[in-house]
């Protein structure tokens, strides 16, 4: 069990969850700015994929069976990675806080983070909105932020365990190597 001593003045001002004690935190901003980034995205993907149609000249050079079905496979994958994850840490009772590396865990530290990034592809890729692809870029950079953030406070809180972890296991996509 990890003693309130080793946690610094940073991680302390983390969210935590009160139904699940076991888990470290996360970064106190991350559930608004993802909130809001989905809705500037949405936005955005709204508005240039079926009103203005200002970047989605690249639709009419793909199929739309094509296109369609590769966004649904993503927009799957997606769902498994995101669902299985949260299933992981919030379906779980753990008596005390400890590494999670099964599951999806074992492909990827951050797979409920994953899956979010892979809806948004799969809506980039059912319209083909480049504005939208560019605006997806900010949202990954949002991601690999929040990602380090919170793997900070783990490597606080697990040290050396965490630290193997983290060397087997991709952030947001798998090791290939």
């Amino acid at each position: 069990m990890i003693s309130n001593q080793r946690i610094s003045k940073k991680t302390m001002s983390t969210k935590k969850h009160g139904s699940h004690p076991h888990l470290t935190g996360e970064h106190k901003f991350g559930d608004a700015g993802q909130l809001i980034l989905f809705l500037l995205f949405l936005g955005i993907w709204i508005t240039d994929s079926f009103i203005l149609h200002y970047s989605t000249f690249l639709i009419d050079r793909f199929p739309d069976y094509i296109r369609l079905a590769l966004a649904g496979v993503v927009l799957v994958a997606g769902w498994y990675l995101a669902r299985q994850g949260m299933k992981e840490v919030f379906g779980t009772t753990r008596e005390a806080p400890e590494v999670i590396s099964s599951g999806v865990f074992r492909f990827v530290r951050h797979p409920i983070y994953t899956g979010a990034i892979l809806f948004y592809l799969a809506a980039i890729l059912s319209t083909l909105s480049l504005i939208s692809a560019a605006f997806w870029l900010v949202i990954i950079g949002f991601y690999i932020y929040i990602s380090r953030y919170e793997e900070r406070i783990l490597t606080e809180a697990f040290g050396n365990d965490y630290l193997k972890y983290k060397k087997k296991t991709g952030m947001l996509f798998p090791k290939l190597f």
